[in-house]
Order: structure tokens, then sequence, then C-alpha cells
């Protein structure tokens, strides 16, 4: 995305520091352009900024102490800072840790931000502010940006205190959530990675109303917006790659399937399945049908052969047998998933799992983990080795320098790799005209467990 530069008298600079989730870096975003249009600029340092954002992660225990260890260098850094952010309803908390803060916020709070930025550090006011354009701000690349639909979600799963975070869903309207998309895709974004806490819920808080789009009736609900997204055009009449994150695995999650298949989204699913045995689902409060998500894996992938499945799984939640957990192994070898992330149960403050009976010990969840990792990951290194001698789409995200022998490197991603989470392609010898954001045809030449190489063809 463009911006244009023009000095300021006397104007003044924003850092942030942006932790957690996808989602949360969608409210950085959106603070700082804001704190744009008001004027302030972006410092890209502690050093130039006059005040300092730290916009943090309360999911676990272990993000709050990377949150507090963030702000605590924030403050010794700089000195002047402000805290906002999924921990910011710990406000007690930060403020013991921390007493300097300037003020706290929370989560999705963008104008008690915006008003603590204006007291701690009131905007220039120079006469030509309002004439000077003001992008909008991304912490991204420019080729790929995150579209967030939602806030807030309205399961109460056992481990999760993300409702009491973020509140209860809360759609965006279908129309506002395309205007944005078309703007990104004006502006050069090549991938849109749509995400909420829950993508398949989208409009049920709504009833689904429906908004004119293009002179047609659309509907708020997964399936239209995902037609809608796979009917922009990044050029030549191609679409955007559009990535579907945190998706349910509800009945209507089959419509979209097909339009993996026809080319209008990316053959890419994020599934939080977190786990597979009956008794360990029911204790977590998630719905406990792995058998019949078996089915359906297997009939997408007869629709879209080259579906990519990625999940997270997490192991010693309390009262996880041995039987569970071996389980879950054969339940992953019969899913057969793409990308697999695992996590060990950590108590979070405030969670309904942290009174339940028979805690597994730290040593069981770490040799647990281990296993868990070596046949997901003997899984991933089966399907990359597949995929060697194949031509699959590559979207660039970096273009290396050139070496001694004047050879340029690149690094991208499959269709089956969202950034930061999966895996990479690393290409050799690319042409000196490949640019970040271009999508080539690369051939596959070698792969490991996690990552592909390859050449452009």
């Amino acid at each position: 995305m463009t911006t244009t530069s023009t000095a300021i008298p006397d104007q003044k600079k924003v850092g942030m520091v942006s932790l957690g989730c996808p989602k949360a870096l969608v409210d950085s975003e959106r603070i700082l352009t804001r704190l744009r249009a008001d004027g302030y600029a972006m410092s890209p340092d502690y050093a130039g900024a006059d005040v300092v954002l730290v916009n943090t992660c309360g999911f676990l225990d272990s993000a709050k102490e990377e949150s507090l260890q963030a702000i605590g260098e924030a403050i010794a850094e700089n000195g002047r800072v402000i805290v906002t952010g999924c921990m910011g309803d710990e406000a007690d908390a930060i403020r013991a840790a921390h007493p300097q803060v300037l003020a706290v916020t929370g989560a999705h709070q963008y104008e008690q931000v915006v008003e603590a930025v204006h007291t701690h550090a009131p905007p220039s006011q120079g006469p030509f502010i309002d004439l000077i354009p003001q992008p909008d701000v991304k912490l991204t690349p420019r080729h790929y940006s995150y579209l967030k639909i939602s806030e807030g979600c309205n399961h109460s799963c056992a481990f999760c205190i993300i409702p009491d975070l973020r509140g209860k869903l809360a759609s965006r309207r279908i129309d506002a959530v395309l205007r944005e998309a078309e703007k990104l895709v004006a502006a050069g974004t090549r991938e849109l990675l749509v995400i909420s806490q829950d993508t398949s819920a989208y409009g049920v808080d709504t009833r689904h109303e429906e908004r004119m789009w293009k002179g047609e009736p659309v509907r708020a609900h997964m399936t239209d917006l995902a037609r809608e997204l796979g009917q922009l055009d990044i050029g030549n009449g191609t679409p955007p790659w559009v990535r579907l994150h945190y998706v349910y695995p509800y009945p209507h999650v089959d419509a979209v399937i097909p339009l993996m298949a026809e080319g209008l989204l990316t053959p890419y699913l994020d599934i939080p399945f977190q786990h597979a045995s009956p008794k360990v689902l029911r204790a977590m409060k998630r719905p406990a049908n792995e058998a019949k998500v078996l089915e359906r894996l297997k009939g997408w992938r007869e629709i879209c052969p080259e579906i990519a499945i990625r999940s997270s799984f997490v192991v010693g939640f309390p009262g996880e047998t041995e039987d569970d957990f071996r389980y879950l192994l054969d339940w992953l070898e019969e899913a057969q998933l793409d990308r697999v992330g695992a996590f060990r149960f950590e108590p979070v403050e405030g969670a309904q799992a942290n009174a339940l009976p028979d805690p597994v010990p730290e040593a069981i969840k770490e040799e647990r983990f281990a296993r868990v990792m070596e046949v997901t990951e003997r899984i991933s290194a089966a399907k990359l080795a597949a995929k060697v001698g194949k031509t699959i789409p590559v979207i660039i995200d970096e273009i290396g320098e050139p070496d001694e022998d004047g050879d340029i490197g690149a690094t991208g991603r499959s269709q089956a790799d969202a950034p930061e989470i999966d895996g990479a392609v690393y290409l050799r010898n690319v042409p000196q005209t490949l640019a970040q954001g271009d999508i080539v045809t690369v051939s596959i030449e070698d792969s490991d467990a996690h990552d592909l190489f390859g050449a452009v063809t």
C-alpha cells in the first residue's frame, strides 16, 4: 500500500508493539490508521516515538508474561507507554508490574486508545494536516492482508477466555467487509486472509442479514462472502488468493469446497480441531464428532484434491489418558492433515478447565508433545515429498541478495502455506524481474519435513 511522506512541524510520532494473533494485528492497524488520520506519524523504533503502544495478548499465561516483558522493554527504551489489547482487562496486574504505564485499555477499545494517545502526546495542530493524504496503515507486506470479518465468539470452550476478553460474536456488515477487501486488492493485495474467532459463524448474530453489493443482495454468511471475494480481480480476471482461517467444521462448510475446486478460493482450510478423543472433546466443551469429520475430509479431497487442511491440537488436557492420546495419534494417521501445530495444555486464569480433575504432569505433557510432533512431521514430510517433480503456484514473500555468482534466490509460499504459521518454498536463481507479491509457477525439486525447494519455470 502506497504512502505519502510530508514533513509537518512538531509532528508527534507513535510506536507500536503488536503481540498475539492476526486479529490483534488488525486491531493495531486500525488504531494506527486512526492516529495517522489525526496527524500522527509512525515511528519504526523506540527512540523516535513520543509514545509507544503495546497491544497485548492475554490468551495464555505464557502470552501474558510475554506481554509484561514487552511492556517492560518499551518502558526501559522509551518510558512513555500505553497498553491495550486482550490483557488490558487486567489493569491492576499490569500496573503492579509496571506502575509507569500511562494508560491501560482493553481489547478493541479503539476510541479509548486514541483518547489516551491524544492526552499523553497531543497531536500537532499544523494548518496543513487535513490536506495531507493519509493512507491506511498496514503492518503486513503490501501483497497480503488480514481481513477481519467479526469480533468475539459464542463458544464456551473450557480452556478459553476469549469470550470474556472480546465478548460475544459481532459480525461486520457484509458490504463493509467486501468494500474493505476491494480496497485492499486495488492497493496491491494479492492474498486475503479471512480471520475471526469463528469464521464459520459469520452472520449468525445478524440472522445473516442481506446488504446490497454491486446491485445484488448478498447475505452475511461465510459461503456468500467466500463467493464474492473470489469474484475480485487482481488483474487479467484473476482472483486473489482467499484463505479461510479459524473455520469450525459446521455442515455448511461443505459448500465452500466446490469454490476451491473452481479456483475462486485458495484450497486451504484452517480448522481448530484441538483433539480427537470424544471424551477429551466433551471435557473441552467442543463438538465430539471426529468420525464424521474424517468422512467429510475424504469427501472434500474427492471434490478438491489440492485442498490443504491445517489444524492445531492440545496435548495434556486435564483428564487426558494414554488411551485418549493414542486415539488422537491414530486419528491423525487417518486424517493425514497437511499442516499441524501442537500445544501443551496451559491453565489460563478464569478458564473453566482449571477446575477439572486429573491434571496431566508436565513431564507427560512434554513426552506427548514430542510424540505428536513426530507423527505430524512424518506425515508432512511424506506429503511434501509427493510434490517433488510437480509444478505449483507460489506467491513471492521476499527477494534475496545476489550471491557471488550473481544468482538471486527468493522465498515464497504455496497455496498450502499461510504466512508466519506454515512452511515456505525456497527458490534458486530467480529472474531479476521477480518482485514481492508476484504469483509464479514453480517446479518443485526437493523437500524436507516442512518446506519445498524449486525454481521458477
